[in-house]
């Protein structure tokens, strides 16, 4: 008797790319195509030669970071679009029995680096990295290998049935088979996504690895009161606030926190929604890539990984970009994170995974976070043992299999108070709904302008964006292309944050910052400095500055500013220090730790400057000081004479 022909039969015969995603529902997408490689994203090729509006799904390397004058080991691997010519939709149910089930046997398999050697890398960067101001967290990845004698689309679809009968919580489910490459997913985080000109970033951060039998309220409840985890969690979002402020005119509204339940882990997560009407394409670069798999600030993150990763990335930390023509023209994007996905090209299997380091990072603890999430791909398509009993734990008889199937821990009652408590902590400015035009109207910028100049932190975007909220029409500069004529012209110059030593002579953006926080003291015009450029003024000053014993990355601190008290978020490695008890240097107010000496902030005629992060979700009080120090620096500015 012939057997029935399924659902997948047409599709393998044809020989043609496709794809297979499962993006939370009972179907899955079958995508079918051509294959086009473009070398830049403003290439995805979006439209037809006849006007009509192409579906693509773009698979985007990491290496296009250098669209945007980043570094990395560049592999040259394509940006990769598949542009698609027939799109339907198959039930779950109907697909799986379809699908290969016997196992795929692994030989040679194992990490490339050992784990005594990836502990090794965790305490260079934190000593090297973090303890010397390049930035608040890094993603430092190893890639599990292995050879598979296995048809690589036979693998490819048995890994799939497995990922979709086995993980749970996943963002996309998917397989894309392209010539000489394939890779199969269970990705639980949406990047970025734009529909009807509302983006929304789905920033992940924060793990907690089930211990054998699954999760319960008790062992979860000692991860969510993790200060590791909970300040790693708020720094990422941070970095996707910078690019939500880069890329949407109200900026970025933050809600949650929520969990992302999985098999064998369970993340934490915010959601951040805005407004833009930018090209999907000019959204992607501008938020290339997610802090969750790269580090803060983002340029510097890319630097630290070329010098601690020892081969190419690849895909992974890239995205898979789903372009969709909208109804009303254009085209809707979505794109999830390439994490959590197998790639088999000539018969060689790799996983990559990766450990946010931050500065309370537990070598040994990061070590098992990366076998943890490796195990969440692995154990679904069977490549370890896989944790039935937490299966059976977690889910009742009749839930349903596949990418909608969850836990619901995040029901309990302790659970949820735990995580609204975080909240807490938080910017009102970024968790309420922002009236800007009626705050600008009587802010202290109103008709005047702003430019803030950006050394390699972009924060400098969030700053922007507070700063249209006080009334100012803004512009951000570059340090590099900035120019003495645009620091002489602007009504007020904020001089931004960045990476790095302060101290150091041999830096081009460090001599930089320098002339335009001078060249405004000199001129006696109003001046703001922040961070690193706070510790410059500082040193302009005659004021000593010192590294900290230990660096105040991503930490929120309750401080004295002129009088007032303020909760700050702090991302300094570096201090401006004074003796204790200094109130004043010459015609310099200061605001300073009683006990060490720290200054905190400073303000004399015409300018004011600020330690901390004053657009950070961590400063409570951060919009109120900002306007504070705002005003001063214009209403003390001397006038000049003619």
């Amino acid at each position: 008797m012939t057997p029935s022909p399924t659902p997948l039969d047409a599709l393998l015969r044809s020989g043609r790319p496709f794809a297979l995603l499962a993006r939370g529902g009972a179907t899955v997408d079958v995508l079918t195509g051509d294959v086009v490689d473009v070398p830049l994203l403003a290439d995805i090729p979006l439209i037809a030669e006849d006007g009509t509006p192409h579906e693509v799904l773009a698979l985007v390397p990491y290496r296009q970071v250098v669209e945007r004058g980043f570094v990395c080991h560049d592999d040259k691997a394509p940006l990769r679009c598949l542009v698609v010519d027939d799109h339907t939709e198959i039930d779950i149910a109907d697909l799986l029995p379809a699908l290969p089930v016997e196992p795929v046997d692994l030989r040679e398999a194992g990490f490339d680096l050992s784990d005594e050697a990836y502990a090794d890398i965790v305490r260079t960067v934190i000593a090297d990295e973090i303890g010397r101001g390049e930035g608040a967290n890094f993603v430092i990845r190893r890639d599990f290998t292995a050879s598979v004698d296995t048809d690589p689309l036979t693998a490819g679809l048995t890994w799939f049935r497995a990922l979709l009968e086995h993980e749970r919580g996943a963002y996309w489910t998917f397989l894309v088979s392209t010539p000489g490459h394939l890779a199969v997913g269970a990705s639980p985080e949406a990047h970025v996504s734009a529909q009807a000109g509302v983006v929304t970033m789905n920033p992940i951060s924060g793990t907690f690895r089930h211990p054998a039998g699954g999760a319960t309220a008790e062992t979860l409840t000692e991860f969510l009161s993790s200060t590791k985890e909970t300040e790693e969690l708020f720094m990422v979002v941070d970095e996707e606030l910078k690019m939500m402020s880069a890329v949407c005119s109200d900026g970025g509204r933050i809600t949650g926190p929520h969990l992302k339940e999985m098999s064998r882990l369970t993340h934490t997560e915010y959601m951040l929604r805005g407004h833009s009407a930018m090209d999907p394409r000019d959204i992607l670069r501008e938020t290339m890539f997610a802090p969750t798999v790269t580090g803060s600030p983002m340029q510097n993150a890319c630097t630290v990984i070329e010098r601690h990763e020892r081969a190419p990335r690849g895909y992974y930390s890239g995205v898979a970009a789903l372009f969709t023509p909208a109804a009303g023209g254009g085209h809707d994007l979505d794109a999830p994170i390439l994490i959590r996905t197998a790639y088999l090209v000539d018969g060689r299997l790799r996983v990559p995974v990766g450990a946010t380091l931050v500065r309370h990072s537990d070598p040994d603890g990061e070590v098992g976070e990366t076998h943890g999430k490796a195990a969440g791909v692995l154990g679904a398509i069977g490549a370890i043992p896989r944790d039935d009993a937490a299966r059976q734990a977690a889910l009742d008889e009749d839930a349903p299999v596949g990418p909608d199937a969850r836990i619901a821990l995040a029901e309990d009652p302790a659970i949820a108070e735990l995580l609204a408590a975080r909240n807490e902590r938080l910017a009102p400015f970024w968790l309420n709904p922002q009236d800007g035009a009626a705050d600008a109207a009587d802010g202290p910028g109103a008709g005047l302008s702003a430019l803030v100049v950006d050394a390699e932190d972009r924060f400098t975007t969030m700053l922007a964006h507070q700063l249209r909220h006080l009334g100012f029409a803004v512009t951000i500069a570059p340090w590099a292309e900035v120019t003495d004529a645009e620091v002489e012209a602007a009504d007020l110059v904020v001089s931004g944050p960045g990476p790095g030593d302060p101290r150091d002579g041999e830096s081009p953006r460090i001599a930089r910052m320098r002339e335009v926080v001078a060249a405004r003291v000199a001129a006696r015009t109003p001046l703001l400095a922040v961070c690193l450029s706070h510790q410059i003024l500082a040193d302009t000053l005659g004021i000593d500055l010192a590294p900290l014993a230990s660096p105040h990355q991503g930490l929120q601190k309750r401080v004295d500013v002129f009088g007032t008290p303020a909760s700050i978020g702090f991302y300094n490695t570096f201090t401006a220090r004074v003796a204790p008890g200094t109130a004043r240097l010459g015609a310099t107010e200061i605001s300073a730790d009683a006990d060490s000496g720290d200054v905190y902030a400073m303000r004399g005629p015409g300018y004011a400057s600020v330690q901390g992060h004053l657009e950070s979700i961590l400063s409570r009080d951060g919009l109120e000081t900002l306007d504070a120090l705002v005003r001063h620096a214009l209403t003390t500015a001397p006038r000049h004479e003619d």
